[in-house]
């Protein structure tokens, strides 16, 4: 289904105003801003109503392929012996289903889980076992104090749950603000058993959400009397080696710097979405590295330092969660938020993309 259609619809959106789903795995969300912008620029159109939408609670599980092999045979065995000598050749083996979310999680190119792919740039960036764990406390605790605070409500929308959508969700429900350091500690690694570092509890987590928003001209806006919350100053997208994909950020950002015509030292806020701690400090590493900025960026230099408690200041995905879709769109809603609480100008918004991708925003304060 295009699920943009079906959510416009069932939101009272006219049945006269057509509806486009686009899907770029991590950054979906982020892609549908960016196509909303394009448009203006193409002149088709000056409102559109964007975001994403995931719930990862409902991935399937999916027939194996014996199973379906051995449905295909049954339904074409004609006679009576056919069908009973299709049957006897049945095994519970068959049963064994293919998990949606694990073959979701993995790149067809490399063939690595993304895990898989946090760990290759731990390991390029000496990012130990301490450091992702200290990084997943702290943003339990940010985002935990943000709740407290109602920072966060201010981005939230009650949201009516099924089956019988009898009750509403007015906070999200991942963030654990009695997490320690020690518990931590005890979780074992998930995608690296013997020597690796990336756990359940440095990872983000598997959630359902949506985020939503109105992108639209100057012109429009001042005409429908709205106040902008911020104005998107520059876009870069990039490709890179799938098995080091966690560092896209590092790759689309110089592009989204040079539209912007500005500097990194402009930047005063970053959100780079937790998809794992490991992935996270290695794009931190990577923008204050020369090395890797003359060799894999073209650039003279590291793009910069980024100071920790300007990132994520309000948490991110290992405590807030990472339903796909829509964490693109929900990082810029938040950077903008930020910046304009704070009285700051720039921002960046950033993510990693499975496949070896990333796509950056820069955002400035209306």
């Amino acid at each position: 289904a295009n699920i943009a259609r079906v959510a416009s619809l069932r939101a009272g959106v006219p049945e006269s105003v057509p509806s486009v789903t686009i899907m770029r795995n991590c950054a979906s969300g982020m892609e549908a801003i960016y196509a909303a912008q394009m448009r203006m620029r193409a002149g088709a159109g000056d409102a559109f109503l964007v975001g994403g939408t995931e719930s990862m609670s409902n991935y399937p599980l999916l027939m194996n392929d014996r199973l379906v092999q051995f449905f295909t045979r049954l339904s074409k065995a004609k006679s009576l012996g056919q069908r009973i000598a299709t049957i006897a050749s049945f095994r519970p083996g068959f049963l064994k289903p293919r998990v949606a979310i694990l073959e979701g999680l993995t790149d067809p190119v490399s063939g690595l889980m993304m895990g898989n792919t946090a760990e290759n740039v731990a390991r390029h960036f000496g990012i130990d076992r301490a450091a992702q764990d200290a990084f997943a406390l702290s943003s339990h605790q940010r985002a935990a104090a943000a709740q407290v605070d109602g920072r966060l409500q201010e981005e939230i929308a009650s949201t009516p749950v099924g089956p019988r959508f009898d009750h509403l969700v007015e906070a999200d429900n991942g963030i654990r603000s009695n997490q320690t350091s020690e518990a931590l500690a005890k979780l074992r690694p998930v995608f690296d058993k013997r020597e690796g570092n990336v756990t359940v509890g440095n990872s983000c987590q598997v959630t359902d959400g949506a985020a939503a928003m109105l992108v639209m001209s100057e012109q429009r806006a001042e005409q429908l009397d709205l106040a902008p919350l911020a104005i998107l100053a520059g876009h870069g997208h990039a490709g890179l080696d799938p098995r080091m994909m966690g560092l896209g950020p590092v790759h689309a950002t110089p592009a989204a710097l040079r539209e912007a015509g500005i500097g990194f030292e402009d930047l005063q806020r970053f959100e780079i979405n937790e998809a794992f701690a490991a992935q996270v400090l290695a794009c931190r590493a990577a923008f204050a590295s020369g090395d890797y900025c003359r060799q894999k960026l073209g650039l003279e230099g590291p793009l910069g330092d980024i100071e920790m408690e300007r990132l994520n200041a309000d948490g991110g995905a290992i405590a807030l969660g990472h339903p796909i879709a829509a964490t693109g769109a929900r990082i810029v809603l938040s950077l903008a938020r930020q910046l304009r609480a704070a009285g700051e100008r720039y921002g960046l918004a950033s993510l990693c993309i499975g496949g070896g991708q990333g796509q950056a925003f820069v955002v400035e304060a209306a």
